[in-house]
């Protein structure tokens, strides 16, 4: 493979690295007092779930989210920070990879209707797709200093 100024496995490492500085900043702006204390996410997410053009979603948020919302609260928010972490620093890099993609989905799921959501989170996803099978914790990651997953 050829590029130029950095290695295959340098780029897969600066895009992992540039997804976790994503996930650290949708962590970062986040009003956490809101989330936590007035449950302000959760009641936003309940307000879209409830009108989402698929009961399935409906449904689902009703029986997972909705009869825990401080829980899921805290679930949301710091997934998102563990995720931020891992993919910087490329510690647990394929778990993270993965929990991100997962999360991308429910998040692009629900928010299927709106445009600029659907559109952040398709790239997030398929840049943890484009990580996860390039196996950007090669380089620059704790994962490869300590030879997890070689």
């Amino acid at each position: 493979m050829d590029t130029i100024w950095l290695g295959g496995a340098e780029w897969l490492a600066v895009l992992r690295i540039g997804l976790g500085l994503w996930w650290l900043e949708s962590w970062r702006h986040k009003d956490k007092k809101g989330w936590f204390e007035r449950g302000t996410g959760i009641a936003w997410a309940a307000d879209v779930a409830g009108k989402h053009r698929w009961n399935a979603v409906r449904s689902g948020f009703d029986a997972v989210v909705a009869p825990r919302p401080r829980t899921m609260a805290y679930v949301v928010v710091y997934a998102e920070l563990a995720l931020g972490l891992g993919l910087v620093a490329g510690f647990l890099t394929p778990i993270a990879l993965v929990g991100g993609l997962l999360l991308n989905v429910l998040y692009f799921t629900l928010m299927i209707h709106d445009w600029a959501e659907q559109g952040q989170n398709a790239m997030m996803a398929l840049i943890s797709v484009v990580a996860f099978f390039g196996m950007g914790w090669q380089t620059w990651s704790l994962d490869s200093a300590i030879g997890l997953f070689a």
